[in-house]
């Protein structure tokens, strides 16, 4: 049987978008009434097709069942332990505690200094905090779990009675089984699970909420000429296989992130394609992680305005991410992020 993958597009918001529903004309985006959509782009190898939803009732029948099960997953409102989707875009700020991340290596060794930005992407409107010790930026050496764990352990005491959810960033299960000792409400594994052959089972003993993270490669080779034969259909058929291996391990709930991997693995026309095509990701039915603050992209996009800091590259795409219904955006500087979403929404919504 031939398959075929659905995108959402065309999207409307706020009151459009909820008389747009009343109507008929729009189907509403993981059950919220403030954000629609009218068309979808059916694609398969060789083939890409946009129609208007209200016209999916004449499509042959294998391919308007292979639609309809997409539809199912892009409508439906979408639920995930101890969040709430009424607004979105979620941000997840970044802290680095590492002395050569590719933003903001060596700025946060200090526990000091650490909880001192830790409260400062509080303030800024993170609601969750995603603490890693092990740097994975292209061309990065792997360090050892001992020494990983002594850069995160100080922080993840302290804040362990904290009320923001707290995502921890390893790849090293053993590194995630001390973590489990203090406050830990998520897992956000770059290798896609795949480091140790452990993980999965451990997420299933803990039953923790985990991020599954698509890289091609590891983080020392990752950018060495990355191939695809079709880098959106390459990546949603590694997230289909991935949950079919999680379901077989026992992991029933839904407490799952989607997280395409900007950068990991990629080279600018893939990340290109997948930022633009990101909606494809809703019809796999979990919410959807973009990662793409001050990546490489944006300065290879406009090489004579790059900056280091890169927060024009990192708004815009923010707000496009936005515009598609991605849930949540990791960020390592929330205020200028939350301040351009705020207005965006106030003008949108």
């Amino acid at each position: 049987m031939k398959k075929y993958y659905t995108r959402a597009c065309n999207f409307f918001y706020g009151n459009i978008s909820k008389h747009k529903i009343r109507k008929k004309l729009a189907l509403p985006l993981n059950g919220n009434s403030s954000m629609s959509f009218d068309e979808i782009e059916i694609i398969s190898e060789n083939y890409k097709k946009k129609i208007k939803v209200n016209k999916i009732k004449y499509l042959n029948k294998n391919l308007k069942n292979q639609v309809n099960v997409h539809l199912s997953n892009i409508t439906k409102k979408k639920k995930f332990k101890n969040l709430r989707f009424s607004k979105i875009p979620i941000l997840m700020g970044v802290l680095n505690l590492t002395p050569d991340s590719f933003s903001d290596g060596g700025k946060y060794l200090k526990t000091k200094k650490a909880l001192r930005h830790f409260k400062e992407l509080i303030k800024s409107g993170c609601d969750i905090i995603d603490i890693g010790g092990e740097s994975t930026r292209p061309g990065s050496k792997e360090i050892k779990s001992e020494l990983e764990w002594s850069r995160i352990k100080n922080v993840l005491k302290i804040i362990k009675n904290h009320n923001r959810l707290i995502s921890l960033d390893t790849r090293k299960v053993d590194v995630m089984k001390k973590a489990t000792q203090y406050k830990i409400d998520l897992i956000n594994d770059i290798s896609g699970l795949n480091y140790n052959k452990n993980t999965i089972n451990f997420l299933k003993k803990t039953n923790l909420p985990f991020v599954i993270h698509h890289i091609q490669g590891n983080p020392q080779s990752m950018q060495k000429k990355p191939r695809y034969k079709n880098v959106l259909t390459d990546i949603y058929d590694y997230f289909e296989d991935k949950i079919k291996i999680i379901r077989s391990a026992g992991i029933k709930h839904n407490n799952i992130i989607l997280d395409p991997g900007i950068g990991f693995g990629k080279n600018l026309k893939h990340n290109m394609s997948i930022l633009k095509n990101i909606s494809i990701f809703h019809s796999l039915g979990f919410p959807i992680l973009v990662g793409a603050s001050k990546k490489r992209f944006i300065g290879e996009l406009n090489k004579k305005y790059d900056s280091k800091k890169r927060h024009g590259g990192t708004i815009s795409t923010s707000i496009f991410l936005a515009m598609q219904g991605v849930q949540f955006l990791r960020i390592h500087e929330a205020k200028e992020v939350n301040q351009a979403l705020t207005v965006f929404k106030k003008l949108n919504f």
